[in-house]
C-alpha cells in the first residue's frame, strides 16, 4: 500500500512537472488556460486584453536573475510592467529582441518596467550572451525549467502557453494583457500603450 502511495506521488510529480514544459516552444498562439468563462477580448494581432475591474495579478514571481541578483516583480507596483518571456535558443524571440530593448528604453521615462524571463536556458552563459548581443539592460528572471512560470500564473489568467510570451501588468501589479507571439516595437507599443494611458 505504502510503495503503491509513493509510485502514485512520484507519477503525479512526473505529470507537473511535465506540464511546466509543455509551453509550446517559439508558438504562435493559443488560448489561455481559463476555458470558456473568461471575459478576455481578443484583440487586433492576436493580443488578448482583460478589462480593468475583472484582472487578477499573478503569484508570486521573485527569484534570481541572470546576473544573480534578488528580484521581486511585486516591487515594481505603480510601474506598468513588461514581462517577456524567452529563450537564447527561440529564433522568433532573436527577431523581437531588440525592438524590446529600444521600447524599454523609449518607456522608461513613462514609469514603464521591462523584465525578461529567460526559461530552457541550461547554462545561464548563453542567455547572458543573448542580452549582451541584442542590447537588453533591463533584468531576466532565470528560470530554466519553467516552474517559476507555472507557479506565477494562476489558471484562468491571462498565463504564459507559447515562446515568445509576453504579458503587461498595470500599475496595481495585475494582468492586463497578453500576446504568444513575436512583437516588433509598433506590436508592443500597441499592446502597452493603452495600459500606460490608464488613470
Amino acid at each position: 500500500m505504502t510503495h503503491s502511495r509513493a509510485s502514485r506521488a512520484a507519477l503525479l510529480t512526473a505529470l507537473v512537472a511535465a506540464g511546466a514544459l509543455t509551453l509550446s516552444a517559439c508558438g504562435d498562439g493559443g488560448t489561455s488556460g481559463g476555458g470558456g468563462d473568461t471575459n478576455f477580448v481578443t484583440g487586433t494581432g492576436g493580443v488578448e486584453t482583460v478589462p480593468k475591474g475583472e484582472r487578477r495579478s499573478p503569484e508570486k514571481l521573485a527569484g534570481e536573475t541572470l546576473h544573480g541578483e534578488q528580484l521581486d516583480v511585486a516591487d515594481l507596483k505603480g510601474k506598468v510592467v513588461v514581462l517577456n518571456l524567452w529563450g537564447s535558443w527561440c529564433g522568433p524571440c532573436r527577431a523581437e529582441a531588440r525592438h524590446f530593448a529600444a521600447v524599454a528604453e523609449e518607456t522608461e521615462a513613462q514609469g514603464v518596467a521591462f523584465v525578461g524571463i529567460n526559461t530552457r536556458d541550461p547554462k545561464k552563459q548563453k542567455a547572458i550572451n543573448f542580452e549582451k548581443d541584442y542590447g537588453i539592460e533591463y533584468p531576466s528572471l532565470y528560470d530554466p525549467i519553467g516552474k517559476l512560470i507555472v507557479n506565477a500564473f494562476p489558471k484562468g489568467t491571462l498565463n504564459p502557453q507559447a515562446i515568445p510570451t509576453t504579458i503587461v501588468l498595470d500599475r496595481e501589479g495585475k494582468i492586463a494583457a497578453r500576446s504568444l507571439k513575436a512583437l516588433d516595437d509598433k506590436g508592443l507599443r500597441k499592446m502597452i500603450d493603452p495600459v500606460i494611458a490608464e488613470k
